[in-house]
């Protein structure tokens, strides 16, 4: 194993923690919604400020999911032109998509980061039971900043397979036939 290998396996690793948690999460506000639903039927209280608790909480969980997905190749790709055009030229594309991928979260990183002084500066609170909203979005904003690193990890596995010639499979691929998955 070499390398980029152990490094890709130990970022999967920390990645896919990442998204447990907030897998782990989504289920607890699912439960909670659900909980929250029987009241209303029963007509009974609710629970107070849910709502705004899982308006805070559904960003969080839902940045938990792309640094895992970008490791793991998840993201959405068009391989008709690649594969037309033969496996040199889908070895270029694809690094170019990293790339493309890179700029996207980028430039998201840096929207979460002006929102997220936007609602530190302001002071920024939820509707009902004003909980303030700054501390969540600086969570959500570091979990979303993991997504460039990463993506910079994929852009060099990408170009080093461009410029080698060798493409090398897609880690749930490679895993799965190791075993490992």
């Amino acid at each position: 194993m070499d390398t980029l290998d152990r490094q890709e396996r130990l970022i999967d690793l920390w990645t896919r923690r990442i998204a447990t948690i907030g897998f782990t999460g989504l289920a607890i506000l699912a439960m909670l919604t659900m909980f929250d639903s029987l009241m209303r039927w029963a007509s009974l209280p609710r629970i107070p400020g849910f709502t705004d608790i899982g308006e805070v909480i559904f960003a969080v969980v839902i940045a938990t999911c792309f640094p895992a997905g970008l490791i793991r190749a998840n993201n959405i790709t068009i391989r008709f032109l690649g594969s037309g055009l033969g496996p040199n030229a889908h070895r270029w594309l694809d690094c170019f998509g990293a790339l493309a991928t890179l700029a996207f979260f980028a430039m998201l990183v840096w929207q979460f980061f002006v929102i997220t002084v936007d609602y530190q500066v302001n002071s920024r609170v939820t509707e009902t039971i004003e909980m303030p909203i700054a501390a969540w979005w600086w969570v959500t904003t570091g979990i979303i900043s993991l997504c460039v690193p990463i993506q910079v990890w994929v852009c060099v596995d990408r170009l080093i397979s461009a410029v080698s010639g060798v493409t090398r499979e897609p880690l749930p691929e490679r895993l799965e036939q190791e075993g490992d998955a």
